[in-house]
């Protein structure tokens, strides 16, 4: 008779926790990300020729610290970042350091950036399931396996890695 009761509790507990929890989302935000990511995507009427993040759920769920630059080529926009800086006027959210807020459309991240105090303009995470490494000017190696980078915007643009453009890439760098 006990054993019933125990699990009808434990399963009672279960549903309270969903219930309490079902309108949060379950991400590795830390100190860096303090502001609720902003998942919608535009609608179809806006198009600044920037991708929409490759997951829009898993927006804000990224880790915070990942490369700077580099690499050459992008597999996937995996969300829009806006750093901003309590030192230039920033919001103090993080205990005086940077932060960001995440979004899924580089639309909604520029518009933020343009009217938020201490914004930087936004950068896109990337990941690379395969990229270019250039340990020493000139000297180009070609990667594989998987890397999350900030990039600056205008980097996307013709840079989304297809089938061969890595080596096409390293076939014109050898040439010269």
């Amino acid at each position: 008779m006990r054993k019933p009761f125990v699990i009808l509790a434990f399963l009672t507990i279960i549903g309270c926790l969903i219930s309490i929890f079902q309108d949060h989302s379950w991400t590795v935000r830390d100190r860096y990300q303090p502001l609720a990511p902003e998942r919608l995507l535009p609608s179809g009427d806006v198009d600044s020729g920037f991708p929409t993040a490759v997951d829009p759920g898993k927006v804000g769920t990224y880790p915070s610290m990942v490369k700077s630059g580099g690499g050459h080529f992008y597999d996937d926009v995996l969300e829009y970042r806006v750093w901003i800086d309590p030192q230039s006027g920033g919001e103090q959210l993080n205990e005086g350091s940077d932060y960001f807020k995440a979004f899924a459309a580089y639309e909604s991240a520029k518009r933020f950036s343009e009217t938020t105090k201490g914004a930087e303009p936004p950068l896109a995470l990337v990941r690379q399931l395969e990229h270019v490494n250039e340990p020493e000017e000139g000297v180009y190696q070609h990667v594989t396996g998987e890397r999350l980078t900030e990039w600056r915007i205008e980097w996307l643009e013709g840079s989304k890695r297809g089938p061969n453009s890595i080596a096409e890439f390293l076939s014109k760098k050898s040439k010269k």
